[in-house]
């Protein structure tokens, strides 16, 4: 078994958002992969075994597993290609088949998972309802080009869009109310964004439900708005930068590619870092 520690959407040296890596033979049983998240602490646990040509990859959460999460894809992309050489591995998921590309540069690790399939749909009044309640937001504080959504891109997130970047900043909320909500709503998480520019966005996400206030760099979620905004027209032009964690001290940059076809897979890439 080989543990990894990596921090995935990087500024050089800096930010990111750690994932633990965990690779084997054969995958653990449910309940010590839940335990090894727990121990690990971060968000995310990356655990892949290989099966054949392709690697089967399970995520676990400190508190549950998730079916998805895109910055402990992107460190596994790395970790594999420092443990088999730069390429592309096909990793078996539990609801879906995906890839991701490691490489190793002079200037350090990189990795683009391949998502999978992305839909969204209008947030219904309910789930707006308690959205608003949580963060003690109004509806005058959200941005009317990008109404609130249910997008899925491998998870479940719900995309609210805030008018300026100063409410982005004074995102609060209490961790067990938020993850009721979540966990009733079926949520991975809450992505809250400003777009800056069109093809520029800052955002911040609440992972209550798997125990995490808030995540410094969420590929899952940079999937999913992706997808959302290509389902809106929005003129983004085929590519769109995110930038997360800068309130939390921990700069993250996560580049996230649009092809036309609706419904298609994301290209979601970053550097990555050792910790």
């Amino acid at each position: 078994m080989v543990e990894e520690r990596l921090a995935a959407f990087c500024e050089g040296d800096a930010g990111g958002n750690p994932a633990g890596v965990v690779i084997c033979n054969e995958l653990p049983d449910p309940a010590e992969m839940q335990a090894i998240a727990k121990e690990v602490g971060y968000s995310e646990t990356a655990f892949a075994a290989p099966i054949g040509q392709d690697w089967r990859v399970r995520y676990f959460a400190p508190e549950i597993e998730v079916p998805f999460c895109g910055h402990a894809t992107i460190a596994l992309g790395a970790a594999l290609a420092m443990q088999h050489g730069d390429g592309s591995f096909r990793l078996r998921l539990n609801d879906s088949l995906i890839t991701v590309e490691g490489r190793r540069t002079d200037a350090g690790l990189t990795a683009t998972l391949h998502s999978p399939p992305t839909r969204s749909e209008p947030a219904g009044t309910p789930m707006l309802a308690e959205m608003l309640q949580l963060f003690n937001y109004r509806h005058e504080h959200l941005d009317p080009s990008l109404p609130p959504a249910v997008a899925e891109a491998g998870a479940r997130h719900l995309i609210v869009a805030l008018a300026n970047r100063a409410l982005l900043a004074a995102m609060s909320y209490d961790l067990s109310a938020g993850r009721e909500m979540m966990l009733a709503n079926g949520l991975a998480t809450i992505s809250l964004i400003h777009a800056a520019r069109p093809s520029l966005f800052h955002s911040r996400n609440a992972f209550a439900a798997g125990g995490v206030y808030e995540d410094p760099a969420t590929g899952a979620a940079a999937a999913a708005l992706a997808g959302y905004l290509r389902d809106r027209s929005w003129p983004h032009n085929g590519s769109i930068v995110i930038r997360q964690g800068e309130d939390m001290g921990v700069p993250s940059r996560l580049y996230a590619e649009i092809s036309p076809e609706p419904g298609a897979s994301i290209r979601v890439s970053g550097s990555v870092r050792v910790m």
